[in-house]
C-alpha cells in the first residue's frame, strides 16, 4: 500500500517530498493509517485534532490516541475543543455543518501560522461514491458528481486512491491501533444511509461495483473540464464590463442552447439561482425595465441588452422598486435584507419582536409587493386606532432620517400590511377566527 500512496501522490502531483503538511487526524482508522502511511514515506508533517465535545469518553479517547501517535512519530501536534452543538444554534445549521466549519476554518489558521503547505484529509475512494450520490440526490448539477477530487484549493486527499477494505487490510495485517467512532453504524445521517443501504445492493447487482463508479467519476471528472472550457469561452465573450456593472447583450444570446444553462453559468458568478434564472428567461422578450435581484446583485432587462450590478454600488434610492411575493415563497432576498416566510396556526408558539409579523393568511392577496415607502403612504397601525399617515407615525416614533430612508413596505393588493421592521396594519392582525398565519421574519 505505501507503493501505492506513493505513486498516487506523484500521479495527482499533490505535493512535493520537502513540503510540509498537516494531517487533519480523528483517531478514526482512515486518519490514523493516513499518518502511518506518511511516516513511513519519510514526509514531513504535524498534526491537527478537533474535539467538538459531541460523544463524551469516547471523544477524550480520541485525543489520547491522536496524542499518543504525534509522540510515537516525534510530529508537531495541534489540540483544539470547540462546542459544536452551541456553534451550530448561533449559526442556525445543522452539528455536521457547525463541526465542518469549525474544523476548516481552524486548519487553515493552522497551516499559515506554522507553514503548511497543504491540509491532507483522509478521505478514500468510498468517501467518494458515498459523496457522488449524496450529491445527485440534492441535484447539486454537474459540478457534484464528480465526487470529492483529489486537491482543491489548499485541501489534499492523498488516500482517494484506496477503498475502505484495502485501508481496513492495511491496518489489520500491520496491527495499527485505531478508534472507532460509534456514530458511523447509525443511519441517523444521509452518508451512513447510503453507506449501509444503498450501496451494498448496487454491489449485489454490480459486483465490480467499486471500480466501474469509479471510472465513471474519473471520467466526469474530464467532462466537467471540458464543460468550465466551454462555459468560460463563452461568458468571456458574452460579458463584457463597463465601469461599474456588467452586461450582456441580448443578440449575443441568439442560437445558445440549451439557453437557461448557458444564462444559469454566466449569471452564477452574481449568486443568481436557477429559479431566478428562469424568471429572467422568461422576461427576456418582454417589457424593458424588469428588475431581478439575487443576494450581492440587480439585473435589469433593457431593451438590447441585459445590465447587472453590485447591490452595494448602487445608491438604492429605487422608490419605484416593486418586488412581488408569492404565495407559497419561503424566502425574499432584497437590499442586502432577507424575509424568511413560513405558516402556522394559533397554536403554535409565535415569536413576536418588531423584525417579525404575524398576518392573517386568508387577508392577503397574492402575490404580495414589496416597495419601499413613499410620501403619501397611509396605513391602520397596529395597537392604535384609526389611520394614519406614514410619515407621521416616523415622527411620533422618533426613526432616524437614514432609517426612515430605508423603510422598506410589505403591501397586499395595494394596502400596506406591514411596515418591515416596525408595525403590522391593523387590518392583516391575527384574530381567534384565523385560520393560517403568515409569519414573516426580517433577517438583516
Amino acid at each position: 500500500m505505501l507503493k501505492e500512496f506513493s505513486a498516487y501522490i506523484k500521479k495527482e502531483n499533490l505535493f512535493s517530498t520537502s513540503e510540509k503538511i498537516l494531517l487533519a487526524v480523528s483517531g478514526g482508522i482512515d486518519s490514523v493509517v493516513m499518518c502511518e502511511l506518511f511516516q513511513r514515506a519519510g514526509l514531513n508533517f504535524g498534526i491537527a485534532h478537533c474535539n467538538f465535545l459531541l460523544r463524551g469518553k469516547e471523544s477524550e479517547g480520541d485525543v489520547k490516541l491522536v496524542f499518543h501517535l504525534a509522540e510515537r512519530f516525534n510530529v508537531p501536534l495541534s489540540l483544539r475543543v470547540f462546542n459544536a452543538t452551541t456553534f451550530a444554534e448561533s449559526k442556525n445549521i445543522s452539528i455536521q455543518m457547525s463541526a465542518r466549519e469549525l474544523r476548516y476554518t481552524w486548519f487553515e489558521e493552522i497551516r499559515k501560522e506554522n507553514k503548511y503547505t497543504c491540509i491532507a484529509t483522509a478521505h478514500h475512494r468510498d468517501d467518494s461514491i458515498e459523496t457522488f450520490f449524496i450529491n445527485l440526490i440534492r441535484g447539486t448539477g454537474i459540478a457534484g458528481l464528480h465526487g470529492i477530487l483529489p486537491k482543491q484549493g489548499n485541501i489534499i486527499r492523498p488516500l482517494l486512491f484506496a477503498t475502505k477494505n484495502q485501508i481496513m487490510e492495511f491496518a489489520e495485517k500491520e496491527k495499527i491501533k485505531f478508534r472507532e467512532d460509534s456514530s458511523n453504524a447509525s443511519d441517523k445521517y444521509m452518508r451512513n444511509k447510503i453507506r449501509h443501504q444503498v450501496i451494498p445492493v448496487l454491489k449485489e447487482l454490480n459486483p465490480s461495483f467499486e471500480t466501474t463508479m469509479n471510472d465513471t467519476i474519473q471520467r466526469l471528472i474530464k467532462v466537467e473540464e471540458i464543460y468550465d472550457k466551454e462555459i468560460e469561452g463563452k461568458r468571456n465573450y458574452i460579458l463584457n464590463r463597463e465601469e461599474n456593472y456588467f452586461y450582456i447583450r441580448k443578440d449575443s444570446l441568439n442560437g445558445m442552447q440549451p439557453l437557461e444553462t448557458y444564462l444559469f453559468e454566466f449569471l452564477k458568478p452574481f449568486n443568481f439561482n436557477s429559479s431566478t434564472v428562469n424568471e429572467i428567461l422568461l422576461g427576456l422578450n418582454g417589457e424593458s425595465g424588469k428588475q431581478f435581484f439575487s443576494s450581492t446583485h440587480r439585473l435589469v432587462i433593457d431593451r438590447e441588452v441585459l445590465i447587472i450590478e453590485d447591490v452595494s454600488n448602487l445608491e438604492l434610492q429605487i422608490t419605484d422598486f416593486k418586488l412581488q411575493v408569492k404565495k407559497n415563497q419561503k424566502e425574499i432576498i432584497f437590499d442586502n435584507l432577507k424575509l424568511a416566510i413560513k405558516f402556522m396556526n394559533l397554536k403554535s408558539e409565535i415569536p413576536k419582536s418588531k423584525n417579525t409579523a404575524s398576518l392573517d393568511f386568508d387577508k392577503l392577496v397574492f402575490p404580495l409587493e414589496i416597495r419601499k415607502w413613499q410620501q403619501g403612504d397611509k396605513f391602520y397601525p397596529f395597537g392604535m386606532k384609526g389611520k394614519k399617515k406614514l410619515s407621521d407615525f416616523f415622527i411620533d416614533n422618533k426613526v432616524p432620517l437614514n432609517q426612515k430612508e430605508n423603510t422598506w413596505l410589505l403591501t397586499s393588493d395595494g394596502k400596506i400590511a406591514w411596515v418591515i421592521g416596525m408595525r403590522i396594519d391593523n387590518r392583516f392582525k391575527i384574530t381567534h377566527a384565523t385560520k393560517k398565519i403568515y409569519f414573516a421574519e426580517l433577517v438583516k
